[in-house]
């Protein structure tokens, strides 16, 4: 397995990427609003070279052409044949055909887009110019950090791939993932703190000391505690990590907390996530269900005292399936 270089340690790692989020504040007009992340649409480059449908020989390449696109020019290899001609540019491992020559370039320009917005949308997230043209892989543990926060939800979860390859190896990542936790301000927040539970599923690979399982426990509750929303379903993730992946020591005692959480999102996630709980500990059923009980009783929001009320029932039947979770009127 190949080892991330890296110049910062622990302590450093978490001061460069608090200023990061300071200056996506401060781009974003000083507000923390968190935005709402668009789904997850999976890349795949580079697509299926058309000049093998066709049989187009080696020989057969030798023209050649180029285009423009954001700034950049791309130079292109050339082949003219019965079926139309056909362009291939090497440095972006992509091809096109088309009538003429014109419109080759025309839809191979038009069709290397989508390699274009990731490279650009990369190139945003580590605050470089233009397009990124290197493998993120190679990235330093930062920079793997900053583009959990990239508005391309495939490239946060590349960089989210590449943590979980070298995070039990390097260290350094596990304080500023506990950091990516507790961000209340980054407006890309709620995706990259999505790309964070999605690791701590195995949290103890990230750990070196109960003290440290602690404190990444301490951030999920901060989480679910205070929410304001529940874009990406982070907040709901959460009380799933802690309920069914952590559900022995921290599980069932911070849940039950955040039964008592100001955030009626954060409420909602922890009723779901105690199910969960009891699927893991069983001897736990009494104590969540008299606690979802009360809730029933008593919480402020109607949607959650019969959302309670129905989880409470479901487990005490155990037939192995939950009430539905409910949406909030302003959610849908």
């Amino acid at each position: 397995m190949a080892t991330l270089e890296t110049s910062l340690n622990a302590e450093d790692t978490v001061r460069e990427l608090q200023g990061y989020i300071d200056r996506a504040v401060e781009a974003n007009g000083g507000s923390t609003a968190a935005r709402k992340p668009a789904h997850r649409i999976k890349f795949h480059w580079p697509p299926h070279p058309v000049s093998y449908s066709f049989h187009v020989l080696a020989s057969d390449w030798t023209g050649t052409a180029s285009f423009e696109a954001h700034g950049d020019v791309f130079e292109v290899q050339v082949a003219r044949t019965p079926f139309g001609v056909f362009g291939r540019a090497p440095d972006i491992w992509h091809e096109e055909r088309g009538e003429t020559e014109a419109q080759m370039l025309a839809r191979l320009r038009e069709t290397s887009e989508p390699l274009f917005q990731r490279q650009l949308a990369i190139g945003r997230a580590l605050e470089r110019p233009g397009r990124f043209t290197g493998h993120v892989r190679d990235l330093p543990p930062i920079d793997l950090l900053k583009l959990l926060y990239c508005e391309d939800r495939d490239v946060a979860n590349e960089a989210r791939s590449e943590v979980e390859t070298h995070a039990s190896s390097n260290r350094v990542f596990f304080p500023a993932l506990v950091a990516v936790l507790s961000d209340r301000r980054h407006p890309n927040r709620r995706s990259a703190q999505w790309c964070v539970l999605d690791l701590f599923e195995d949290l103890p690979s990230y750990c070196d000391s109960p003290e440290e399982e602690l404190a990444a426990v301490q951030a999920m509750k901060g989480l679910i505690w205070d929410a304001e929303n529940d874009y990406a379903r982070t907040v709901y993730k959460a009380g799933v990590v802690l309920g069914g992946h952590l559900p022995y020591v921290y599980g069932g005692p911070t849940l039950m907390e955040c039964l008592e959480a100001p955030s009626r999102i954060g409420r909602r996630s922890a009723i779901h996530g105690l199910y969960h709980v009891v699927e893991w500990v069983p001897a736990l059923q009494a104590d969540v269900v008299a606690a979802l009980r009360r809730v029933a009783e008593q919480d402020t929001e109607p949607i959650l005292r019969a959302y309670a009320a129905a989880m409470a029932g479901d487990l005490e039947r155990a037939d192995g399936d939950h009430a539905a979770d409910p949406i909030f009127p302003d959610e849908a």
